[in-house]
């Protein structure tokens, strides 16, 4: 929430202040336009591990049924 000047802590002065950066600009910048790759990459990155364990699954299942029994 924002205060009125008077009754700011540091720490939102501080916050304040490093919002004004050149660097936390450039980084604003670069997650907005980053963002939909980021989430992209993470939804087929877990699409193909969720593929390879269904692999691995089968794969214990049938050779790993039968010493399961002994």
């Amino acid at each position: 929430m924002k205060h009125s000047p008077e009754f700011r802590s540091k720490r939102e002065e501080e916050r304040a202040e490093l919002k004004k950066t050149a660097g936390y600009k450039v980084w604003s910048v670069m997650f907005t336009i980053l963002y939909p790759f980021i989430a992209v990459f993470t939804f087929i990155f877990s699409a193909i591990v969720m593929f390879f364990s269904g692999i691995s699954r089968i794969v214990a299942y049938l050779f790993g049924g039968s010493h399961a029994e002994r």
